[in-house]
This record gives structure tokens, C-alpha cells and sequence, in this order.
């Protein structure tokens, strides 16, 4: 009895039940006041919670009612809409069997053999939920793949549906697919994106020592054809070219050309050279593009930042940026020395300057040192002892090549301890530390690319043309694509500093080495201040037979260069690619020596040595002709390969 009392108050709603407990507090009040009403308030008590049961029972079947009512509704409401669905829709098992499918996909489809594109679908939602729980994120959320099918963009939308099988009891999934046509709004997304601008900079390479060559009656001439030339293939594609200065042109234009001109491939690099100048001089182009950025001055900035790095890879070329990705164009003209000596005072006087400022000074070239890095380092170590600072050269020991000049260098007994590791670099640099850059300018290159974010002062001395992997916040940046190494333009500072530098005969060697070494014994890239360096460190007593002998090849090393000359094949009569298949700790230098020796053969103009390094394939390319082997190793470097290149050309 007492249970089902307890049941019927336990389903009374919390309000009833303490209207209840009030009436039956003022029915003992009166049972204590008038003990004869005892029974007339049990009567009234039964009567009130009778009532009140009763009542809350058919409230409860009311609200039941109008809940099912209303559920019955929503069901046919979804029901309606999932068969009159304004998308296409379709319902199919995993395997790909369709169960149901709208009239609106069976119209939208019905010319279109749609099973190809439902299989990719089901394999790529499946694919979504697999990594989705790799990750443990939950499975519920909408899958979506945008596809196109006969000239239309749909986003597609998915979702798997649990339709558990009551008699097997086991889980059973469908996918159900929403069809949205996005067509309109990518259509209205291109048109935005293609209209809006992209900013250009077109500079007219060494203009001014150009126009010293002309006659005075020439230039007028020359400089209206040169403008024809550029005026004409920007109208090409309906920009706007403003002249800022003699030899500087701002170019404004929709995006949409931009693949237009890329296809074009820069065409009016080679146009310029056509101006007829009577042999006298070439007049080539640099070109910088770029889309990157909110407004058209960010883009303008960015395209004047991508002119940096065509200019300092040498001028007659193009580069796009876009998406901070460069590519670049052209580049076919042959590299000319600069006659004037000015910048190399100036930043000798510069880099005094900066030493004397700093507390100490570390000099690091790229990996897998060369004589060419050595050298130039020990040439700024040179000048940092002269003015007083402490100086290191960071040194992992990783090249084999130079074996024999460490063992030569090391018999002074002052650079016992100045090659240091990494390691060691990275535990003693200082916020006023100097870092010296040599021999190359790519921030992933060098041999501790660390160091580069904990100091404030960085110097680049360095002839190779600038990739677009340089290191950006340099305080001086001496990079000259015309000299024929760092050596040479090392030297030069020497010269022209203003402290009196009194170098040793190994570190004169090491400097003559480095230059020897990129010139192949002066006869490629080879120019009048190669010269001239090369006799200043002839003066400082080195003895050309003694250096020589730390480049000699052991018969080994020999008999496998000639293994691998011998396996090349030719390749459009000019370029010979070569296989090195053995994998051994020199493999790196020897297909360096062995693409030197195919050059060595006649009507050979470039060659490049394959070679397994381990985690990597090492490609040397070396050119003498009009293939410039950077550009193209640049690109296979993208795909993670580890080269090395030297070309006396720029195409």
C-alpha cells in the first residue's frame, strides 16, 4: 500500500505536491483544534489527492497527444522535403548499391554517366572518416568534396546514416549525398580574383654604363626603341605602363593576364636584344610581377622585394610571385664584369665598420665546405684578427676534399682553435655577435642556419645569382654575379680595407685556391679583377705547385671519375648525363670532379652526374655554353635533391 502511494505522489508534478503537503498541514491544525473532525479530513484529504491524479493524468495525455501530433507532422514535413529535395540527392550503401535517389538528381543527371563519380566519392568520404579518427575528431560532421561534372561545380555534402539491422542486430551505414551547384558563385569568385591587379617593375639592366658606349646622336634613338619595345608588349595585355625613370617602368594589370604572360614566357626579354645597336652593347630587361597582398602598394612592395632577387641573380630574367612561391624566366645573356670599383671600397669600409662594432665574429659558408668557402673565410678571419676581435670559422667536417688542406692548415698553430662546430657556434653566440655569411646567400645552405635568428648583424659575401631562398635580414650584402668566387671578391675587401692586412702564405693559398678552383685555372668566368686579385695574392709569396697538390686525386678516386666519364651518354649532342650507382662517403665530390672532366670533351657544353648519397641523389651540373644548369637544378631541387652547380653562362 505503501509502495503505491508512493508511486501516485512520486507521479504528481513538484508544484501539486506541495499544494498538497499545505492542505494536509492545515487539516492536522484543525484535527488538534477539533479532534472530531478527524475523520471528515481524512475524507477531504483522499478526495483533493484523488482529484488532483486524476487531473495531472490527463494533462499528461493531452501533452502526449499534441507531441505525437506534432512529431507525426515534422515527419511528414521531412519526409516531403527529402522527396521534393531542391538539391539532387541520393541514398546509396558503402559498397555503392543505390537505394533511393530524388527526381530532382535523376533530371539534374540523367545525361551524365554519374557511377564513375558516386565510386570516387564513397572512396573519398571514407578515406575522411579514417583520417578523421586517426585524429579523434568525431565522425558526425558533414564531408564535403567539391567536384566538377560535365562543365558544372557542385559541392558535394555527406553523411553517413546507422541503419542498424533489427534482426542481425549488427551496424549497417548509408550515405546519403547533396549535390550543390556552386557553379555561379566560382564563376563570380574567378571574375573577382581576375579582376583584380597585379603590380610590375621592368628595369632597363645597366642603363647608364650602357648609354655611356652610344653615341650621343645614337641614344636618343636607342632609348625611343627601347620604349616601343616595352609599350608594346605591355598593351598586350590592356595594363597600364608608367615610365618613373630613365630606366624604370611601373606596369599595373588585371590578374587575369598573368598566365597569359607567363605562357608568353616573357617574350619581350628576348625582344630587347633586337634593337640594333651596331655590336656596341645589349640591352637586356629585369622583371619583376607579383599578386601578393591587400592593397595595390603591398603588392608593389612585394614585387620590388622579387626585383631584388632577379637583379641579384643577375638581371635578363623574369620572376612571378605569387603565393610566395617564384618563378622565374629568362636569364639567357652572357654575365659582364663590372669596370667600377666602387661598391667593393664601400662595403670593405662597411664591414670594418661592422666588426669594429661587434663583441666577436663567426664566419660560416655552405655545406659540404670547398676550397672556394674555406678560403673566403679565412680571408675575413684574417681581417677580424687584424682589427682586434675574436673570430671563428664554423666547421662540421663533413668534406673530404679538403682533407689535405686542414692537415696543411692546422700545422699553424693558431687555428687550432678556431674551427668549431656547430654545436659549439650555437653555445658561445652572442646577441652582438657578427655572423658572416660565405660563398652562399640560401638560408638552408649554410652550416648553421640557427645562428642566423639569434643575432642582430649578418654580412653576405657571396657570386652566386640570388635564389629565392636568401637570407633576408642581412646588414650588408656584398653579392656580385659577375666574379668568379667568393675568393676573388673576399680579396678585393682586403685590398681595400683600411686596416693594413698582412696575410699568411697559407691563408694567400687558401684565397688563390678558391679561385683557381671556380675558375677552373682561370679559364671560365674569368675577368680583369680575377686577375688582379690573383696577383695580390701572388704578392704575399704563395707557391702555385704547393696548392696544387691538395687537389690531387688518388688513383681510386681517379679510376672511379673515369668509370662514370665513360658510362655518360649525350643528349642533344651538347649535354652529357652521366650515373655514379655506387653509394660511398665521396660520391658527392666525385661526381663533382666527374661532371668537371665531361666538359673537357669536345662540343660538350653542360653535363650533370647523378649519384646516390643516401636519403638523397646528388646532381652535379656544370655548363659552359648557353644552358644555365642553376635554373635547372633549382627546380629539381624542389623535389628534395642535393646538387651543386657551376655555369659561366646565365641561360
Amino acid at each position: 500500500m505503501q509502495n503505491s502511494n508512493r508511486k501516485v505522489f512520486d507521479n504528481l508534478i513538484s508544484r501539486t505536491k506541495i499544494y498538497l503537503v499545505i492542505i494536509l498541514l492545515l487539516l492536522i491544525v484543525i484535527i488538534m483544534q477539533q479532534p472530531s473532525w478527524i475523520i471528515p479530513a481524512i475524507i477531504i484529504m483522499l478526495l483533493v489527492v484523488g482529484y488532483t491524479y486524476f487531473a495531472n493524468n490527463k494533462r499528461k495525455n493531452e501533452i502526449s497527444e499534441t507531441l505525437q501530433d506534432l512529431t507525426f507532422n515534422v515527419d511528414s514535413a521531412a519526409k516531403s522535403t527529402l522527396i521534393n529535395s531542391p538539391f539532387p540527392l541520393i541514398i546509396l550503401e558503402t559498397d555503392g548499391n543505390i537505394i533511393w535517389r530524388s527526381s530532382k538528381f535523376v533530371s539534374e543527371f540523367e545525361k551524365v554517366n554519374i557511377n564513375q563519380y558516386i565510386d570516387d566519392l564513397i572512396i573519398e568520404f571514407k578515406n575522411q572518416i579514417e583520417t578523421r579518427q586517426k585524429d579523434n575528431k568525431k565522425n558526425t560532421t558533414m564531408l564535403q568534396k567539391e567536384i566538377t561534372i560535365e562543365n558544372k561545380i557542385y559541392n558535394v555534402i555527406g553523411k553517413f546514416v546507422n541503419s542498424r539491422n533489427k534482426k542481425s542486430k549488427k551496424d549497417e551505414y548509408m550515405l546519403m549525398l547533396y549535390f550543390i551547384d556552386i557553379t555561379e558563385n566560382r564563376q563570380l569568385q574567378q571574375k573577382y580574383n581576375d579582376t583584380k591587379t597585379c603590380a610590375g617593375i621592368i628595369i632597363v639592366d645597366n642603363y647608364e654604363e650602357n648609354m655611356q658606349l652610344l653615341e650621343g646622336s645614337e641614344k636618343p634613338q636607342i632609348i625611343a626603341e627601347i620604349d616601343k619595345v616595352v609599350y608594346d608588349w605591355t598593351n598586350n595585355y590592356n595594363g597600364i605602363l608608367i615610365k618613373s625613370d630613365r630606366d624604370t617602368y611601373i606596369y599595373i594589370f588585371e590578374q587575369r593576364y598573368l598566365e597569359e604572360i607567363i605562357e608568353d614566357k616573357f617574350s619581350v626579354l628576348d625582344k630587347i636584344k633586337e634593337i640594333d645597336t651596331k655590336g656596341k652593347v645589349q640591352f637586356t630587361l629585369s622583371i619583376a610581377f607579383s599578386n601578393e597582398g591587400d592593397t595595390d602598394s603591398d603588392k608593389y612592395k612585394s614585387a620590388t622585394s622579387a626585383m631584388d632577387i632577379v637583379l641579384g641573380r643577375g638581371g635578363d630574367q623574369a620572376v612571378v610571385r605569387e603565393n610566395e612561391i617564384y618563378r622565374f624566366f629568362g636569364g639567357r645573356a652572357q654575365e659582364v664584369e663590372k669596370r667600377t670599383k666602387v661598391k667593393a671600397r664601400v662595403v670593405a669600409h662597411a664591414l670594418e665598420n661592422l666588426i669594429n662594432e661587434s663583441d666577436k665574429v663567426m664566419i660560416m659558408g655552405h655545406v659540404n665546405l670547398d676550397i672556394d668557402a674555406m678560403g673566403s673565410s679565412i680571408g675575413i678571419y684574417r681581417l677580424a684578427k687584424t682589427l682586434g676581435k675574436n673570430a671563428y670559422i664554423i666547421h662540421n667536417g663533413n668534406d673530404i676534399a679538403l682533407d689535405s688542406f686542414k692537415k696543411e692548415l692546422l700545422k699553424e698553430p693558431e687555428y687550432e682553435d678556431v674551427l668549431i662546430s656547430k654545436e659549439v657556434a650555437i653555445e658561445n653566440v652572442e646577441e652582438n655577435t657578427l655572423i658572416v655569411v660565405v660563398d652562399t646567400h640560401k638560408r638552408g645552405y649554410v652550416e648553421a642556419p640557427e645562428l642566423l635568428d639569434k643575432v642582430k648583424k649578418i654580412a653576405i659575401i657571396d657570386h652566386h645569382r640570388r635564389s629565392a631562398d636568401y637570407i633576408e635580414n642581412a646588414t650588408i650584402t656584398f653579392q656580385e654575379v659577375y666574379a668568379s668566387s667568393a675568393a676573388e671578391l673576399v680579396t678585393e675587401i682586403l685590398q681595400y680595407a683600411e686596416a693594413q692586412i698582412e696575410l699568411k702564405t697559407i691563408e694567400a693559398e687558401s684565397l688563390y685556391a678558391g679561385i683557381m678552383m671556380d675558375t677552373k685555372n682561370f679559364t671560365f668566368k674569368t675577368g680583369v679583377r680575377t686577375f688582379e686579385a690573383a696577383a695580390y695574392l701572388r704578392r704575399c709569396g704563395i707557391d702555385i705547385i704547393h696548392l696544387k697538390k691538395w687537389f690531387q686525386s688518388d688513383l681510386e678516386s681517379f679510376n672511379k671519375m673515369a668509370d662514370i666519364v665513360k658510362s655518360a651518354e649525350i643528349v642533344n649532342q651538347t649535354i652529357a648525363i652521366a650515373i655514379n650507382s655506387k653509394k660511398e662517403k665521396d660520391t658527392s665530390i666525385v661526381c663533382a670532379k666527374a661532371a668537371d672532366e665531361l666538359l673537357t670533351i669536345s662540343d660538350i657544353t653542360a653535363s650533370f652526374v647523378l649519384g646516390d648519397i643516401g636519403n638523397k641523389i646528388c646532381i652535379s651540373g656544370r655548363s659552359i655554353g648557353d644552358i644555365n644548369v642553376q635554373v635547372i637544378l633549382e627546380k629539381l631541387r624542389r623535389r628534395r635533391t642535393y646538387y651543386s652547380s657551376r655555369s659561366s653562362s646565365r641561360r
